[in-house]
C-alpha cells in the first residue's frame, strides 16, 4: 500500500536542547523545515550541484542525516538489526554501532532519525523501543518499551515518532489509554508526567514544542486529534478533531506568530488554528483540502506555505493568512520539502531533486536533477548544513555542494 506516511515522520530526530547541535533537530532549528545556511547558489549547473561524495554501503531506511561538528550521523537495518552509521565529513566511515531490532516487515528500515546529545544517541524504532546508548563504546544505557513498559500498540508501519528533547526531558507517544502522551528523564528513562490525551492510537507523526504566551505548548497528532498540551506538566490545553481516510498524519504542524498549521494528506489537507493569548485554547481561522502532503512536509516562507499534495498531486503555494491558492504547479512529482537562503529544496518520489524560487506564492522550477545511487523508495528529507546538501536515498547518503 504506497500510501504509507510515516516514514516522512520517521525521517529525523528533533533535539530542542541547550547541549543539542542546531543540525540535530527534526526538519531544521524549530522543525519547520527552514535552514540557516546563507550564501547558497540560486541555480544549478545543467547536470545539478557537485557531488562531494557518496557512501553506499547504509543498510535499509528513510531517515537523514544527523551532522554534529565534523560527524555524520544516521541509522539502517541490516536483516532485523538497525545501526548507527558514523561517517566522517568527507564520507569516510568510522564506525557503526547495533542498537536493537528494528522495523523489517511492510517497508523494511529504519524510522528514526538519530538524536546526538553529547556522547549520548536517541532513536525510537519501528519496533516500538526507546533506546540510549553510548556512541563511544556502543553501550546501551537505557531503553523503554512503548508496547510493554507504556500501554501503547503499534500500528500498521511501526513506529516513526522522532523524538522531542528538551533539557532534560524526551517527549513520547506512545498512544495508550494511560500512557497516551509521556514525558521521560533522558538520562534514566524514568517517567516525569503522563497524560492520557485522548486515548487514541498514535499515527506516524512527530510532534512540535513550542513557546507561546510565556507557555512551552507541545503538539501531537494522534490518529483522530490533534492535542495541545502544557509541557511542563501534560496537562491537555485543548483537542481539535483531525481525521482522514487512514488516520495517517506523519507531518509535523507550523507554528508561526500565535497560529499553528495542521496538515495531513488522503485528500483531508490542512487548517489554521489560531491560539488565544496564554495558548490554552484555539479557533479554527481557516480550512484548505487542496494541499494535502501526505509525508512531504510544507515551509512556509515570507507569509505563503508551500508544499505537494497526495491525493491532489501537484505543488501548491498558499496564502498564510487566508489559506486561498495562489498557485499551482504539476513541474514536479509530489515529494519531501524544505527551505534556506530564499529558496526551497524537493527531493520526489521520483528521484527528481530540485531547486525552486518562491514568489509571492508563485512556484519557479530553478533547476534539477536525477538522483540514480541508492535504494528503494525516495522517502527521506533532505538536510543542509554549512552549505552541504545531505540526500539519502536507501542505502546512499550524499553530500552536495550548494554553495556560492
Amino acid at each position: 500500500m504506497r500510501s504509507f506516511f510515516s516514514i516522512s515522520a520517521l525521517l529525523f530526530l528533533f533535539v530542542y536542547s541547550s547541549n543539542a547541535q542546531m543540525h540535530n533537530n527534526w526538519r531544521g532549528p524549530n522543525r519547520d523545515g527552514r535552514y540557516p545556511d546563507k550564501n547558497l547558489m540560486k541555480s544549478w549547473p545543467t547536470n545539478g550541484p557537485e557531488m562531494l561524495w557518496a557512501y553506499e554501503d547504509l543498510g535499509k531506511g528513510f531517515t537523514s542525516a544527523v551532522t554534529v561538528d565534523d560527524k555524520i550521523y544516521i541509522t539502517g537495518l541490516e536483516g532485523e538489526t538497525g545501526f548507527l552509521y558514523v561517517l566522517s565529513d568527507k564520507g569516510e566511515l568510522i564506525k557503526k554501532l547495533p542498537y536493537g531490532r528494528d522495523f523489517s516487515e511492510s517497508y523494511p528500515g529504519s524510522r528514526s532519525t538519530p538524536t546526538i546529545i553529547g556522547n549520548l544517541m536517541y532513536v525510537a524504532t519501528g519496533e516500538g523501543e526507546i533506546i540510549c546508548m553510548d556512541i563511544n563504546t556502543g553501550q546501551r544505557i537505557w531503553s523503554k518499551g512503548l508496547f510493554t513498559d507504556f500501554d501503547g500498540k503499534n500500528i500498521t508501519w511501526g513506529v516513526t515518532e522522532n523524538l522531542i528533547i528538551d533539557g532534560d526531558v524526551l517527549y513520547l507517544s506512545p498512544g495508550g489509554s494511560k500512557f497516551n502522551i509521556v514525558a521521560i528523564n533522558r538520562h534514566n528513562g524514568s517517567v516525569v508526567w503522563s497524560s492520557p490525551g485522548m486515548g487514541t492510537l498514535s499515527s506516524y507523526g512527530s510532534p512540535l514544542l513550542f513557546t507561546h504566551g510565556g507557555r512551552k505548548i507541545l503538539v501531537s497528532l494522534m490518529d483522530s486529534y490533534v492535542l495541545g498540551l502544557d509541557a511542563s506538566n501534560g496537562d491537555l490545553l485543548w483537542s481539535h478533531p483531525f481525521v482522514n481516510r487512514h488516520n495517517i498524519h506523519p507531518n509535523t504542524p507550523i507554528y508561526h506568530n500565535g497560529e499553528l498549521y495542521v496538515y495531513t494528506g488522503y485528500g483531508k489537507g490542512g487548517y489554521m488554528l489560531k491560539l488565544n493569548a496564554d495558548g490554552s485554547s484555539i479557533t479554527q481561522k481557516w480550512e484548505n483540502t487542496l494541499l494535502d502532503p501526505k509525508m512531504g512536509g510544507a515551509v512556509m516562507i515570507d507569509g505563503y506555505i508551500y508544499g505537494s499534495g497526495d491525493r491532489n498531486r501537484r505543488w501548491f503555494g498558499v496564502d498564510w493568512n487566508t489559506g486561498e491558492v495562489i498557485s499551482e504547479s504539476r513541474d514536479l512529482d509530489k515529494g519531501t520539502v524544505i527551505a534556506a537562503d530564499g529558496m526551497i529544496y524537493v527531493y520526489t518520489e521520483r528521484g527528481e531533486l530540485a531547486l525552486i524560487e518562491p514568489k509571492a506564492g508563485n512556484i519557479n522550477v530553478v533547476s534539477q536533477t536525477q538522483i540514480d545511487l541508492g535504494s528503494d523508495q525516495h522517502w527521506a528529507y533532505l538536510v543542509i548544513n554549512n552549505g552541504i546538501l545531505y540526500v539519502r536515498h536507501g542505502n546512499a547518503l550524499m553530500a552536495y555542494d550548494i554553495r556560492k
